[in-house]
């Protein structure tokens, strides 16, 4: 069959598609009812919500002087020494002696706000806060009502636990803090809307978050102009964002777990992220995203797991970042690709069964592969006859069929028919069609990641 003959079976293959999609719309009530879950993952991070308040009237104590009040100790403290909480503290406290460090005893210690303002506010540097729980801050956003005010520079957060409070910890414009191994659980009986982040960095460069617990605020990780942030090892659930960058440069997110969000992470307005070893499961709220990569440019996402969102990617108006070697898995679309984005270089991903592989609503062609190797995509026809690992049919995961059944969902009954599999066949096979979408011209043979294998095996389809 010649190059023409073929362009017109595949037109009338398009034809006959069109019209079995206008029946089904006829014939079905407009719902998509695909349910993109992970029964049974359970991340292994314990219970954060129940917890024994510490025993005891307060007592503050520096070398021998014992004192009823922390704000009373802070005041009496020299720079370089300890202060050491034990009990119950009801009050609001400013320390503003450097190079100081509150920790609780082995009984415990908590600091309680009452309810209004911010409970503990660091105002010089170098101070750390170990062990304490702090908690009842006051309910108001604008006035930044915080469990701790971070404001001088150099300061640690370790072991601390935070709850009832607007904003877990404010960082604002101060450098080089450390939060690490906190517990911070927001007020469960206030809105998602009115409640503040978890973390939330105002041009606080430099800072170190590592192996902290984040749930039941609004964002866990807020990012507003802050530059060489290294955030690694959290873990964040049930919050509109897991993380949320906004107009933050030269940044590192490592080893983080955001499930039950409505994102998982937004990478918004900022430039040369580093986005590597992440995991991303079951974020599927109202936007229902993984990775969101929004007007984000020259970034790396890299090895990250992307596994049962509505959207595993959201790429939109992004440019010349480098989407290498994640695994998409299970997403009710693996990755859509919109609003202008250019320059993206997509290789070596594993598509492996989500509902819909790619969905790309452009007018141009767009080609995700470099010159040695493309992207392992589940549904494509795969004929690797040189033993080289890449395929030598070229694979089309978002052309005419996928865009038509993306905007019509009934038409997804059609999936497997014949005039599906000519219009496919013939955007893989024959470079006259030329139609928009996205083209792999170097599909993989096989998923580069292996463990995908087990992980599905584990699971209900």
């Amino acid at each position: 069959m010649s190059d023409r003959e073929s362009w017109f079976v595949a037109a009338a293959a398009v034809v006959l598609v069109v019209s079995l999609i206008a029946a089904a719309v006829a014939a079905a009530d407009g719902t998509d009812d695909r349910d993109a879950t992970v029964d049974g993952w359970t991340p292994e991070i314990g219970d954060v919500h129940d917890a024994d308040p510490p025993e005891g009237v307060g007592v503050a104590t520096v070398d021998d002087r014992e004192f009823d009040s922390v704000q009373a100790a802070a005041d009496a403290a020299e720079p370089g020494e300890t202060i050491l909480l034990e009990g119950s503290f009801e009050e609001r406290v400013t320390i503003e002696t450097a190079d100081v460090a509150l920790r609780a005893s082995d009984g415990g210690a908590a600091i309680d706000g009452g309810g209004e303002g911010t409970v503990v506010r660091v105002a010089a540097e170098n101070v750390t806060l170990d062990g304490v729980w702090v908690r009842e801050s006051g309910h108001e956003r604008s006035n930044e009502d915080a469990g701790v005010l971070v404001e001088g520079s150099g300061s640690t957060l370790s072991d601390v636990r935070i709850t009832e409070t607007t904003y877990g910890v404010w960082i604002g414009e101060a450098e080089d803090v450390t939060v690490s191994n906190a517990t911070i659980v927001g007020r469960a009986d206030v809105p998602e809307s009115e409640r503040g982040n978890g973390v939330h960095l105002d041009r606080a460069d430099g800072a170190d978050l590592r192996d902290n617990r984040i749930t039941t605020v609004r964002d866990g990780i807020y990012f507003s102009w802050s530059e060489r942030v290294v955030a690694s090892g959290n873990a964040m659930w049930e919050l509109r964002y897991g993380v949320h960058y906004m107009y933050s440069d030269d940044n590192r997110l490592e080893e983080n777990v955001a499930f039950d969000n409505d994102v998982g992470f937004a990478l918004m307005v900022s430039s040369n992220l580093t986005v590597v070893d992440n995991v991303a499961v079951n974020n599927d709220g109202p936007s229902g995203q993984g990775i969101l990569v929004k007007e984000v440019d020259r970034s790396e996402i890299r090895d990250n797991a992307v596994v049962a969102n509505r959207n595993g990617f959201y790429v939109y108006n992004a440019h010349g970042n480098e989407i290498v070697d994640n695994l998409v898995l299970e997403n009710a679309v693996g990755i859509q690709f919109t609003a202008g984005s250019s320059d993206e270089r997509v290789v070596g991903n594993s598509f492996v069964a989500n509902g819909q592989s790619a969905y790309a609503p452009t007018n141009e062609q767009i080609h995700w592969n470099d010159s040695e190797r493309g992207n392992y995509w589940s549904d494509a026809r795969s004929l690797d006859l040189d033993g080289d690992g890449t395929s030598e049919v070229r694979h089309r995961p978002a052309g005419t069929v996928e865009r038509l059944v993306h905007d019509r969902p009934q038409a997804a009954v059609f999936a497997e028919s014949p005039a599906f599999d000519a219009v496919r066949a013939a955007e893989s096979s024959f470079p006259v069609l030329e139609s928009p979408g996205v083209v792999d011209h170097r599909p993989l043979a096989e998923p580069p990641h292996d463990e995908w294998r087990d992980y599905y095996a584990d699971h209900d389809h």
